[in-house]
């Protein structure tokens, strides 16, 4: 099973829907379970996916702080 093709598929899912981030932000298990239910998955791999995913979220997230914090700068100094 090609546990990075399948976490590309939950971004895909998840980008798509900032309810879904939410819901997996609260519950990325049974996020990761409802959203690959077609698929009969064991812990240790929806663990992994949870975890894959979780990375590339937190990363967005810091991207997208990191931009909106350097946007405050270029105000502030005028440019």
């Amino acid at each position: 099973m090609d546990i990075q093709k399948l976490i590309t598929e939950v971004l895909g899912k998840l980008n798509n829907s900032q309810d879904l981030v939410a819901k997996f932000k609260k519950d990325p298990v049974g996020t990761v379970k409802s959203l690959l239910s077609s698929l009969d998955l064991d812990m240790d791999t929806i663990k992994k996916i949870v975890e894959g995913v979780s990375a590339k979220l937190g990363v967005e997230d810091v991207a997208k702080e990191a931009t909106g914090f350097l946007a405050k700068l270029k105000k502030f100094f005028g440019k």
